[in-house]
């Protein structure tokens, strides 16, 4: 049995570091690739629909995004599993993704990285907020065509007939 570390006795590794920067650009180029992935189903789903757009169709744009968002979150989650369970982390890939996931969403949970890992848990609390913010903004805009083009549909509606634009 392992003698109990003193957490003020640690001492961030190169090859912590390393591997935490590798894996927070491996997890931003994955989003990347999501995200035009994701704007690229928008454009499709609105020349598909845009004939006659309908509350309907946008909503369900919207929602379909959502899913797909989350979705690229969770590969990306399950990339961070996959390497602690490589490190010898946890003892199964289930307990890893559970970790990955409460700390990619910063909410935290009473498991922990092995001593000379733990550099990671905060990087990975990074890369699910830089991620976080950057799928905000694609949704945000997606969310803004969606509102602009209905309001415009009520704007038409209450205007008057037969009124100059």
């Amino acid at each position: 049995m392992k003698p109990p570390v003193d957490p003020l006795l640690y001492v961030t590794s190169v090859e912590e570091v390393l591997w935490g920067v590798g894996l927070v650009a491996l997890n931003m180029g994955v989003h990347a690739l999501g995200m035009l992935a994701i704007l690229r189903f928008d454009l499709r789903f609105k020349a598909r629909f845009e004939t006659k757009p309908s509350f309907l169709a946008g909503l369900s744009n919207l929602i379909l995004a959502g899913w797909l968002l989350v979705s690229v979150h969770l590969i990306e989650v399950m990339m961070w599993a996959a390497f602690f369970e490589w490190k010898g982390c946890f003892p199964n890939l289930s307990v890893a993704n559970y970790f990955s996931l409460n700390e990619y969403t910063t909410l935290g949970s009473e498991l922990h990285l092995p001593h000379d890992w733990r550099l990671l848990e905060g990087m990975i609390a990074t890369a699910g907020m830089l991620a976080f913010a950057w799928s905000t903004g694609v949704l945000l805009t997606m969310a803004r065509s969606f509102q602009e083009q209905h309001l415009k549909r009520f704007e038409d509606q209450l205007k008057p007939r037969g009124t100059p634009d």
